[in-house]
């Protein structure tokens, strides 16, 4: 089932959308969703491949143990 959305953007924000929409010959509501779609699956997700690349990465997957038990202990520090 379908949501509605409802998002505030400026008048440089919504024109840049709007020009990228047109662009590409979508709705602004396809193109919102569209962009939002490509962000989540590139920048947020880990594909099967570079997932791999990291789990067999023993140096690193030693490194992130390491953090994940200093982090537990509160050994570590915010730095601003």
């Amino acid at each position: 089932m379908s949501k509605t959305l409802t998002v505030r953007v400026d008048d440089t924000t919504y024109k840049k959308i709007k020009s990228a929409a047109d662009a590409e010959r979508r709705t602004i509501s396809n193109f919102m969703e569209y962009a939002t779609m490509s962000y989540v699956e590139n920048a947020v997700f880990v594909d099967e491949e570079e997932m791999r690349s990291i789990t067999e990465d023993a140096e690193l997957t030693d490194t992130l143990k390491q953090a994940t038990s200093d982090i537990k202990r509160g050994r570590y520090r915010i730095v601003k």
